[in-house]
């Protein structure tokens, strides 16, 4: 029986996973340092080891609150407890499922008669609001601690992002610890007063019932990390603001040393014995906590990046869950116990009460006391079947999610198939414009080297005229006089300016690419001597060259000479081959 009403508080664990197991990694996921399978994984070992070791630390502040003495209670509060944060996991909101316990038990309080302790109450809320505000503050000091840190070592980045990345885990994994030793009383705090008195003996260690309430509890919510955590991390992580890697380290950091120091038994025992308050072990809201750390580097940074109206959801959301639970509580409560003859309340002057209503307004069943009795296999069967229908539930929304998936995919291949499209028409038309690209260099290289020809051909023709001119002027009967101012204005001519111009200007916009990768191998070439290598490359002779430059061949002979140097080339290697594959 007690395992049959402990799966609500097993649903609520689920549903804590699911929602508020998720901020703990949610900004190393949310920045892409961390895949969600190694997330999920590191979460859910050490979320169940907090539980287990340390997670008995709160349970006794919740029972101060309101002690739910009746299994029935117990199972109703856990159970409208976990559909409420559930339900707001569904509208992707990251609440905080101990807000949702705690208004739960508020709403039994209500129904049972007994007094809310206002003293825990305003510890449990000064924490609500404490958590956001470490959070923010513990995320501002050591992000500043930690940009401190980078400065003064200038680590490379590569080595930087492998150092955060494992960084990222460790924090991480100190934060699950965290998170379930203070949230797991949320899940089955409600259920210890009703444990039963059992001991499980391994040979090495024992376990008794409480040890083992906590146990399952943390298996219950590393369920909920696997199966529905991944929405709310990416809300988290990315949608509220835009998160670096070093951002990320900060706020997993920070978020997980609210949740310690507010489950840490032992701090605030040190505390006490320095003369200081002792720090309420309360189970505080993880969603506070990681949107506060948020908050702190956004504010930081200017405050330019957060996301004001997501934000503002959230808000509404942690002051929703509570009513809501506590509402959804009340009405449960008084439906389990008139209508189900569900003991949810150990009192005995109220228990008589209702059996008696429910008698008098029965005129099918038999006024003795003694036929309540009655009731109970239909309430079993009630209970089965709520949790076949949250089996149900469950089952559909996998579905339900599956489909949508299905369909997002398929919008995604559509709209992969029309961006291919769009993509070859894209190339194509990049396609068509190399080509013409193509055509037009390789008709400069054509012109180029027609102009090339030129040049050489017409250096040819007047070196040929002025040497005849030199023959006629030794001729005594020549008008010397003449020929020399012929000569004269042959040697001016002589360089073509106009079409060696030309030239260069070819050279250099062909030969761009080249000259690049000709600096990246050869950087301490000058400027003439990468345009005589950009000669060489046409396989053009000394001769050829020394005309088109208008410089003698003997000088091109140095300078390939001097280029070979610099160039580093062995006697066996060919310089214009070398430059050819260039």
């Amino acid at each position: 029986m007690f395992l049959l009403f402990l799966t609500s508080g097993l649903f609520l664990g689920w549903s804590l996973g699911a929602n508020d197991a998720a901020n703990i990694f949610g900004s190393a996921v949310g920045s892409k340092m961390i895949k969600f399978s190694v997330a999920v994984f590191v979460a859910s070992i050490f979320v169940i080891l907090g539980s287990f070791i340390q997670g008995s630390g709160a349970s006794n502040t919740l029972g101060e609150l309101g002690s739910v003495n009746a299994i029935g209670g117990a199972f109703t509060v856990a159970l409208c407890a976990g559909l409420t944060v559930f339900w707001m996991t569904k509208l992707q909101l990251p609440v905080s499922s101990s807000q949702g316990i705690i208004g739960a038990i508020i709403g039994w309080n209500f129904y049972s008669g007994n007094p809310t302790d206002m003293n825990v109450l305003g510890k449990i809320v000064g924490a609500w609001i404490a958590g956001p505000i470490l959070g923010a503050i513990f995320a501002i000091l050591l992000y500043l601690l930690l940009k401190l840190i980078l400065n003064k070592n200038k680590i490379h980045l590569l080595k930087l992002d492998a150092y955060l990345k494992y960084a990222l885990l460790i924090v991480g994994a100190f934060g699950a610890y965290s998170l379930g030793a203070n949230n797991v009383a949320n899940v089955v705090g409600v259920f210890i007063p009703s444990v039963p008195e059992i001991e499980l003996n391994f040979g090495i260690f024992i376990l008794d019932g409480k040890q083992l309430l906590f146990l399952i509890g943390g298996i219950s919510i590393a369920a909920g990390i696997i199966t529905y955590s991944k929405k709310v991390m990416m809300t988290v992580g990315n949608n509220l603001m835009k998160l670096s890697s070093e951002s990320a380290l900060v706020i997993v950091l920070a978020h997980s040393l609210v949740l310690f120091v507010f489950s840490s038994t032992t701090l605030s025992n040190i505390f006490q014995s320095v003369g200081l308050p002792a720090i309420p072990l309360v189970p505080v809201s993880s969603s506070q906590a990681v949107v506060g750390a948020i908050m702190g580097i956004g504010l930081l940074k200017g405050g330019r990046n957060i996301k004001f109206n997501i934000l503002g959801k959230i808000t509404l959301g942690w002051i929703a869950t509570p009513i809501l639970a506590g509402l959804t509580t009340f009405v449960s409560l008084f439906f389990m116990s008139n209508v189900f003859k569900l003991v949810v309340v150990q009192d005995e002057s109220l228990v008589v009460s209702q059996k008696i209503n429910a008698i008098i307004s029965s005129p099918k069943i038999s006024t003795s006391v003694a036929s309540v009795n009655l009731y109970q296999p239909l309430l079993f069967a009630i209970i089965g079947f709520l949790l076949l229908t949250i089996v149900v539930l469950l089952v559909f929304l996998t579905r339900k999610t599956s489909k949508a998936k299905e369909e997002e995919s398929s919008d995604i291949l559509i709209n992969y198939e029309s961006q291919e499209k769009l993509l070859q028409t894209e190339l194509q038309k990049v396609n068509n414009e190399n080509a013409k690209l193509e055509k037009e260099i390789e008709f400069k290289r054509k012109e180029q080297m027609g102009i090339a020809i030129s040049i050489i051909q017409k250096n040819q023709f007047l070196e040929k005229l002025k040497a005849k001119i030199d023959k006629i002027i030794l001729k005594p009967e020549v008008n010397t006089e003449e020929l020399i101012l012929l000569k004269t204005l042959i040697l001016e001519n002589l360089s073509i300016d106009k079409e060696r111009e030309k030239f260069n200007i070819y050279v250099n916009e062909l030969n761009t690419d080249f000259y690049l990768r000709l600096s990246n191998r050869y950087p301490g070439l000058s400027e003439n001597e990468q345009r005589l290598t950009a000669l060489i490359r046409l396989n053009l002779s000394s001769k050829e060259i020394a005309s088109i430059l208008n410089i003698s061949t003997k000088s091109v002979e140095v300078n390939r000479h001097r280029l070979r140097k610099k160039m580093h080339l062995k006697r066996e290697e060919n310089l214009t081959e070398l430059i050819s594959k260039l």
